[in-house]
């Protein structure tokens, strides 16, 4: 059985499954993919890399600020006719960035399944379902310090990632692993698994099944407020959350009123007994990092008496700068014990 594709997608994520449903032979007809957006010092207009790789394949590319006609206009009434004149099989949705309304679900044919049904429409999805459905699963599964996440194929219906399974496969989580280079790895499972969904599709071996009962949690949008860090939080879920804001939107604090991006950081022994001193405050500094006192562990992972925390800062970025390790850091600035980062509430400043 031959497939005809209609696929939805925007950044990277998405862009590693296009390019494989074009490496495995599909017959991808139209892409929807976000409008091109100002990135960069200039500011200039930018295509998703899912277009640029859509055109490059000479793939026709529709980007609709939104599939409702009463919000998209004209680009909302041209997806539509599009999906329509194309009739795929299934429509793939990777990291679109946009909800689908159930109008769009029902267009394609639908792929057949093993028990007679049909799936629509099937998203690539960044986590074992039905834990982190939403926005951001790879950010919210380091930032709660999961162990481990996964790719789900699901058959989209009308609410929010709560569809049938037809795949899933786990990945572990590395105790120093970024949201950014999570996100790589699962882009390139999720590519490998929708090939062998659609494959399995066309041979009728897809099965679905329900999403478990319990255990649903929602990975909410990351907003840039979120990037503050507030150090009397203790030092695992400060180390956590900076691995979560990378690349975007980037943890940070100010220090000596600039503000500072902090790419890297690791909670230091909780058993050790912390200084005296405010949440926020350098006490020591030296070619391994920064380190800075901020909230007490958990009762159960220090000893009776609440003492601070410490988390070593290793990797930083200065405005306009690029990433540095702690070394090179402090070898460009006078940074010494005593002096205090600025916690969240220097948003209130404008940044």
């Amino acid at each position: 059985m031959s497939l005809r594709l209609a696929f939805a997608g925007t950044p990277e994520f998405a862009a590693v499954g296009l390019a494989a449903l074009f490496a495995a032979g599909f017959d991808v007809g139209l892409v929807l993919s976000q409008p091109d957006r100002p990135a960069g010092r200039g500011q200039r207009l930018q295509a998703s890399p899912v277009k640029r790789l859509a055109l490059a394949h000479g793939v026709p590319v529709l980007t609709p600020a939104s599939l409702r006609p009463e919000k998209g206009g004209a680009a909302a009434d041209e997806a539509l006719a599009g999906l329509r004149d194309l009739a795929p099989d299934a429509l793939v949705v990777a990291a679109y960035g946009m909800l689908l309304p159930e109008s769009v679900l029902q267009l394609p044919r639908g792929l057949p399944l093993a028990d007679g049904s049909r799936a629509g429409a099937i998203n690539i999805h960044a986590s074992l379902l039905p834990r982190w459905r939403g926005a951001a699963p790879v950010v919210r599964a380091i930032e709660a310090g999961d162990a481990r996440t996964g790719i789900t194929i699901m058959q989209m219906d009308a609410g929010l990632d709560t569809g049938p399974i037809l795949l899933a496969e786990g990945l572990d989580i590395a105790p120093d692993c970024s949201a950014g280079e999570l996100t790589g790895a699962l882009a390139v499972l999720g590519a490998r698994l929708v090939v062998a969904a659609l494959q399995a599709a066309a041979h009728g071996g897809l099965r679905a099944r329900p999403q478990a009962a319990q255990g649903a949690c929602y990975a909410r949008k990351v907003e840039k407020r979120e990037a503050w860090i507030d150090w009397t939080a203790p030092a695992p879920v400060l180390a956590a959350r900076i691995r979560a804001f990378d690349p975007f939107p980037g943890a940070c604090s100010r220090l000596a009123g600039t503000p500072i991006k902090v790419w890297r950081a690791r909670a230091l022994d909780p058993a050790a007994d912390g200084p005296a001193v405010p949440p926020g405050t350098i006490v020591a500094t030296g070619p391994e990092g920064i380190v800075v006192a901020c909230g007490p562990a958990p009762a159960s992972d220090r000893p009776a008496a609440p003492a601070a925390g410490l988390l070593c800062l290793t990797q930083l970025q200065r405005p306009g700068g690029r990433r540095l390790d702690a070394r090179a850091f402090l070898g460009g600035a006078s940074i010494a014990a005593g002096m205090a980062w600025q916690g969240p509430e220097a948003e209130a400043d404008g940044d």
